[in-house]
């Protein structure tokens, strides 16, 4: 892994230094493979010129660089974000994000892209017909950071949940109902694959899950100031929710049913200052 910024060499070695950073920060002078991989947050230039006061301008300042205005320091920036690269260094997967205080996490990233590793330990929980491992990608959290939750679901043996698409059919379709709560902006829930059941006294034949998947949840704790403010000073942050789902086996259905789950995440300060340089 590494990162690249239009940052001096000085800058990134007293940032690394700073923070216990051990992976590899590249110095990008004058922008140049910023340029080159179509990066370049113009908007900077933009509000630094002639249309500075235009509303629109900084509006998109706002959005994609700073909720306190641009700085002369700031020209050069890129856009955040992360590429995946294979061994010959094509660009496998790229992730962005629509606000420049909303970052992906790296273990999130790792998540989305098939990782099946994680340095996070797993609480299993049992319910009726099912067993679930769940895990977030990140046991610490930043305001404006996106992490993702993680449920390993295991149907017992000879049984099945519903898939998306059997709504149509009648049935309850398993999902994650995430508790709601201020700055905790929850994310369309991501459903693997699913497999087509017979079910034969009804002659239907409907998408399920039947061996071991996974489901993912993304979410992000917001960076605006206002949650800053309210997370500010608080040591944690716990997301509660419940898997609902409806179970059946080939003859029966049973009753609809709900584990409840929660993940206790410890909250880390945003970091917003630049290193002072020795010289």
């Amino acid at each position: 892994m590494a990162t690249i910024s239009y940052d001096s060499q000085d800058v990134l070695s007293a940032f690394s230094r700073e923070h216990g950073i051990t992976f590899t920060l590249l110095s990008d002078p004058g922008s140049k493979a910023i340029k080159r991989f179509g990066l370049l947050n113009a908007v900077v230039e933009e509000a630094l010129g002639a249309n500075r006061n235009d509303p629109a301008v900084q509006s998109e300042v706002r959005t994609f660089v700073s909720v306190v205005g641009v700085r002369s320091f700031m020209a050069g920036i890129a856009y955040p974000g992360t590429f995946i690269l294979d061994r010959h260094g094509r660009v496998k997967e790229r992730y962005f994000q629509e606000s420049y205080i909303e970052r992906n996490t790296i273990s999130s990233i790792m998540i989305r892209s098939g990782s099946k590793s994680t340095p996070v330990m797993g609480t299993k929980v049992t319910g009726g017909h099912l067993e679930v491992t769940t895990f977030p990608s990140d046991t610490a959290v930043a305001p404006g950071n996106r992490i993702s939750l993680v449920l390993d679901v295991k149907p017992t043996s000879g049984v099945h949940v519903y898939a998306p698409g059997a709504t149509s059919y009648g049935y309850r379709v398993i999902k994650l109902q995430i508790t709601p709560q201020p700055y905790v902006r929850v994310l369309p829930l991501r459903y693997p694959a699913s497999q087509i059941f017979y079910f034969k006294p009804l002659k239907q034949r409907v998408p399920v899950y039947q061996k071991p998947f996974p489901l993912v949840q993304d979410v992000v704790l917001e960076g605006t100031l206002p949650a800053q403010a309210a997370l500010r000073g608080k040591q944690n942050i716990t997301i509660t929710g419940a898997l609902e789902y409806q179970a059946c086996d080939e003859k029966i259905c049973f009753n609809p049913d709900s584990i409840p789950l929660s993940w206790t995440l410890a909250l880390r300060p945003m970091v917003f200052e630049r290193p002072i340089v020795q010289r």
